[in-house]
């Protein structure tokens, strides 16, 4: 049966809210139409400030949680326009929200934008709260990609990784058996770029466009290898960060009686997001036919990053998820339509190998419109 989902994704980068219209026939998805709604500048400070512990937090959340929802629901209207559509054509919304903050180890997660109020104003259903009942069942409740990955981009008896490179990066490791399927966090992707470029570079820009700014600076090697010694990047899956653990604080400490030149900082933060990828991707059997790396997220446009990372992974194939049919940009939009879809029909949309979660689970929650 043929029905349309919209996906709505704002991601730790916030650099935008990713709107995906698709249409799900069966095991078949087409995206239709998708556009990115960027955040008010006011809205993108008040949400970067809430991911920092700080004064009357609750008060800020609850205005900040009805002003996410009514983003949304402009770019939910947005869409609907681009595609000549009216709400009454859309079966639901898969709403991630955005996060504020996610502490796996405390079994804590929280993203914010009032489903009630974005059905309210859309009049189309909503599907929220996805991640929380992955952790219920004593899961980190992220990534939740990897099954959607799964669904749509998996080759029978070919090894093939994605990679989001949003704030922070995931991978989804394809063995072509699906019930060997995993994936996690590997660390930092554009959170400490974005945050680094914002300190240094007073230009009213969010990030380093095409990593430009990254491309003019010196690799610090001893730095590298100091970054790289953060416990997390060689902890065992499953596991999931965010952007509490990977800090501008956290970055600070680290640099702490150096005189490095800010820009040779932000090039080793390039360094950072690649060396923790290719030291965390599966070990390759030397009889194994090339394997295959897509990329998605807003790092698929950072063209030095890419181009390092290649250097440091010589014996794979790496391109853009727009050769599997979907382009980066829209791939985890598309994924929170996909889990809507999952959820109207009672199916699971976690991987366990992927969460560690005791079992598989239908996620979200209903706000009927």
């Amino acid at each position: 049966m043929k029905e349309r989902y919209i996906g709505l994704m704002s991601g730790t980068s916030m650099d935008g809210i990713d709107a995906v219209l698709v249409m799900i026939d069966g095991d078949e998805l087409r995206v239709e139409a998708a556009l990115c709604h960027p955040w008010p500048a006011d809205m993108a400070y008040a949400l970067h400030a809430l991911c920092t512990p700080g004064d009357n937090e609750i008060d800020r959340l609850g205005v900040a949680d009805r002003q996410v929802a009514q983003e949304f629901a402009t770019a939910t209207q947005a869409l609907l326009a681009k595609a000549g559509l009216t709400p009454a054509a859309i079966r639901a919304i898969g709403s991630h929200g955005q996060t504020i903050r996610h502490r796996p180890q405390l079994r804590f997660t929280l993203q914010i934008g009032n489903a009630a109020l974005l059905a309210a104003l859309t009049g189309i259903d909503v599907i929220a709260d996805f991640r929380t009942m992955d952790m219920a069942l004593g899961g980190q409740g992220a990534p939740l990609v990897p099954a959607f990955h799964q669904a749509l981009f998996a080759k029978p008896g070919a090894l093939r990784v994605v990679l989001n490179l949003g704030g922070i990066a995931n991978i989804s490791v394809l063995p072509g058996n699906a019930g060997g399927v995993y994936g996690f966090d590997t660390g930092p992707a554009n959170t400490l770029l974005d945050g680094w470029y914002r300190r240094h570079q007073p230009d009213g820009c969010n990030y380093d466009a095409g990593g430009q700014w990254a491309a003019s600076g010196r690799l610090i090697p001893t730095l590298l290898e100091k970054l790289l010694a953060h416990p997390y990047f060689a902890a065992p899956w499953p596991k999931s960060t965010g952007r509490e653990m990977f800090t501008l604080d956290w970055l600070d400490g680290e640099l702490a009686g150096s005189a490095y030149a800010p820009v040779d900082v932000q090039r080793t933060l390039q360094a950072l997001t690649c060396h923790s990828i290719a030291r965390q991707l599966p070990a390759l059997d030397e009889a194994q036919s090339r394997p295959e790396l897509y990329v998605c997220g807003g790092g698929a446009h950072n063209a030095p990053l890419l181009s390092e990372l290649a250097s440091l992974l010589p014996t794979w194939r790496i391109a853009s998820t727009f050769d599997l049919g979907l382009a980066p940009d829209w791939v985890e939009g598309a994924a929170f339509a996909w889990l809507a879809q999952r959820f109207i029909h009672r199916k699971p949309g976690n991987l366990p190998a992927v969460t560690g979660a005791s079992r598989l689970a239908v996620l979200g929650a209903l706000y009927p419109a």
